[in-house]
């Protein structure tokens, strides 16, 4: 195989990568919370008339860039506007979130959207059975009380520049795989109650990137096929 097809070959492998990384992004425009994953593309295209394939080079990570945010009137909602995540409890470490849609399990503790625990800075936070939900208010900083009772305060962290080492867990969630790399306290971070932070995903965006994506998939193919074509030809003379 000639360094040419090699190189084509491993640009497609990379771009089908990228179609699959922007249909996700697709898929989840509508997910409370949610950061696009980008791949930074690398690309020889010489005026949009001539393309070297084989070029193609592809670095992963995600766009933590603020979302929309979105009034609901839910007052267990909770928008994050700045730098910055939740933090929930689970089995195996914490996770980080930017995906405020909480409620309450049986016990009366804040819980996220699939049950696990939303950490406060004192332990779990739980809602006393004499207060409904509605009683609740929540300042700028994560602080949670109902008239006079001090209920708890959300832990809100940031990672400063390591935020980039997340790794996705799923749900909207992340975790440090670093285990050197310990959460600073958020400090420009706001709590808005009763607001949701949408998918920052931009869906014009992630369609031009999905046909940009496609023609350099073409092109690439286009040139294996001329390749081949080309071997074949010259294997047919020298068969005779």
């Amino acid at each position: 195989m000639s360094e040419l097809t090699t190189g084509a070959s491993a640009s497609i492998a990379a771009l089908t990568r990228e179609f699959e990384t922007i249909t996700h992004n697709l898929a989840n425009v509508s997910t409370v919370g949610y950061k696009r994953k980008s791949n930074a593309f690398s690309v020889s295209l010489d005026a949009q008339e001539s393309y070297s394939p084989g070029t193609v080079d592809l670095d992963s990570l995600f766009d933590f860039s603020q979302g929309e945010v979105v009034e609901t009137g839910r007052p267990l909602d909770f928008a994050l506007y700045g730098k910055g995540f939740f933090t929930i409890e689970t089995p195996q470490g914490p996770l980080y979130t930017r995906n405020g849609m909480f409620s309450t399990d049986q016990n009366g503790q804040i819980v996220d959207s699939v049950g696990r625990i939303v950490a406060g800075e004192s332990g779990p936070i739980a809602i006393p059975n004499n207060i409904e939900t509605s009683q609740l208010y929540v300042s700028s900083d994560g602080t949670i009380s109902a008239g006079s009772t001090a209920i708890g305060k959300f832990t809100l962290v940031d990672f400063a520049d390591d935020q980039s080492k997340l790794v996705p867990t799923g749900d909207s969630c992340y975790r440090m795989p670093d285990a050197s790399i310990e959460p600073l306290e958020a400090e420009r971070l706001v709590v808005k109650q009763k607001f949701q932070e949408a998918s920052n995903v931009k869906i014009i965006e992630e369609l031009v990137d999905m046909i940009f994506v496609t023609r350099l998939y073409q092109a690439n193919m286009k040139s294996i096929t001329a390749q081949q074509e080309a071997s074949g030809s010259l294997m047919s003379l020298a068969m005779g």
